[in-house]
Order: structure tokens, then sequence, then C-alpha cells
């Protein structure tokens, strides 16, 4: 096992006796929403996962050391923490573990130490991806790079629809990563079911989803597999709404000169603020049901090993 890495008790006992165990990110706590809602969510998410069968593996990075497995407390510190927290993917954890700092993990750094943990099935709200105007800027996430490499099933709402979902598209297909749509061939765009964009392949239950990740890790094909899971009806947003917001919210990170790792938090909070927070909302709801979702998947899966 990574010297780094600590597993908690709960999860530590679970992969050793093949229960099912489901990934989560720590950047949507720190970064993505406000104090409490951000631990209230992520607590709720846990449950969610247990009631579905599966043990919570809350992901993150604690006083140098990589967590596999939060307490309460130590979701409660995240939380309130908040942005004071580094974000971290790939590039920044040598230095964060080497310095005993803190750092909340993105997709990226998610997959990576699920993968160290022996974690092959993850839930988060929404992927990053290949960034509007990327022709000139090269924004692209680091979330496309890991998807490409690192052997973890991601289930999502699709990628961000602050995102140039085309050439997202484009640049997963080059590295090898399917993207699967769950109960639908159109690739969801977070806030919406619909993108205009289809998808590789669509699976309609969570036996199929782990039967086509069994056989990708028996025939020990490198990268992940993408699960774009749609928003549930009653919760999506007015397209036309959304957009609008996240048209008028990338102007200002230009006009402003924010880029990197700093984009993806600005653009949602302003897609918020924008919205009357009811952007918030879907994106809580999302969460869930891609964590039900995950841990059926999870539990199938488990039961195939």
């Amino acid at each position: 096992m990574n010297k780094y890495l600590d597993i908690s008790a709960e999860v530590s006992e679970a992969l050793a006796s093949g229960k099912p165990v489901v990934a989560l990110e720590s950047t949507i706590i720190s970064h993505g929403m406000p104090y409490p809602k951000n631990v209230e969510t992520a607590l709720e998410v846990e449950k969610i996962i247990r009631e579905n069968g599966a043990v919570p593996a809350t992901i993150a990075i604690i006083g140098g050391r990589l967590k596999a497995g939060l307490s309460a407390e130590e979701i409660e510190y995240f939380g309130k923490k908040g942005a004071e927290i580094a974000k971290a993917s790939r590039r920044d954890l040598p230095v964060l573990i080497a310095r005993g700092q803190d750092g909340a993990c993105t997709v990226t750094t998610t997959m990576m130490i699920a993968h160290m943990a022996g974690i092959s099935v993850f839930a988060t709200g929404g992927i990053g991806g290949v960034h509007r105007g990327a022709e000139t800027t090269m924004d692209i996430s680091a979330d496309l790079e890991e998807l490409g490499q690192t052997p973890v099933m991601v289930i999502c709402a699709g990628a961000k629809s602050i995102l140039d979902l085309g050439l997202t598209l484009e640049y997963l297909e080059t590295k090898g990563v399917p993207v699967i749509g769950y109960g639908t061939e159109e690739l969801p765009a977070f806030y919406t079911r619909k993108s205009g964009f289809g998808v590789d392949y669509r699976l309609d239950t969570p036996k199929e989803l782990a039967a086509a990740f069994h056989a990708k890790q028996e025939m020990g094909l490198k990268g992940g597999m993408l699960v774009a899971n749609p928003i549930p009806e009653e919760y999506a947003m007015d397209a036309d709404t959304i957009n609008k917001a996240i048209d008028q919210a990338v102007a200002e990170s230009r006009e402003q000169g924010i880029h990197g790792k700093a984009t993806t938090p600005f653009l949602l909070a302003r897609v918020k603020d924008l919205t009357g927070g009811d952007s918030l909302e879907s994106n809580i709801q999302l969460v869930f049901n891609n964590a039900r979702v995950a841990a059926k998947t999870a539990v199938e899966l488990a039961g195939m090993k």
C-alpha cells in the first residue's frame, strides 16, 4: 500500500471483505458550496450510499496524508475551512504531501487515491473538460487525462455546461475513454438533461454498467469509464436560463483575467448568483442522484469479483 495513504477502518474492512465501496471527492465540500450546506450535503451523500448497500469513502488530503474515508468531524473541518484549503490536482500532490498540508481532491486526485486504495467506483457532480476558447488558451482539465489512464468508473451528470462539450467528447475519444449514457443516448449537460451531443453507448441498469466496467478490467485495459447520468427531470434547469447565466459568467471571467484552477469555482459561483441560487439546488440533487446509481453499480460490481 502507498505509504502516504490512510484508509479509514470502515473502508478498509469493506475492501478486505469484498464489500462495495464508492469514492467521493472533497472539492465539492471545500469549494463547491457554502458552509454549512456543504457539510450537510456531504453527509447526506454518504447516507444515500449506505442506504443503497455500499460504503462511502470521501477522499481528501489532511496534514499531508492521503485519506480514503473521512470521519464526520473531518468533513466538518473541511466544510468550515472551505476555500482556504488548496484545490489539489495531480501536479499539486508532491508539494502538499511534502509540506504536510491539506488538499481538496478534484476528480483527478479522487480517481488517483481511489485507485491506490482499491476502489473502482466514484460518484461526483460533473467532470472538468475542455474550456471554452481552449483552442487559444489550452485550458483543458486534468480530469480528462486521468480518465485516460486510471481505471476508475466515474459516475457524473456529464461535463459541466460551462465547458465546450463537443471538444470535451473529442478529447475523451482520443484518450479511449468510453462515454456511457445512463438511460440516455445524449450527453447530459450538468444542470440540464440534454446537450445536443451523443454518447458512445446507452446502458440502462447498474448491472449493465458493472458488467461493462468488469469486462474492461478483466481485459487489462488502462483508463477509466465515464457514466453520464442525467439530472432528475424535476430538478433540471431551463436550458435558456442556465446558458444565458453561463455566457455572462464566462464573459466576466475573461474580463477579470481569471484562469487555471480558479476558473471553475468562479464560474459556478457566478452562475449560482445569476440564477438566484437555483443552480445550487440542482447541483445538490444531481449529486444525490449520482450517488444512488454509483452505490447500486458498486454492489453489482462487487458480486462479479
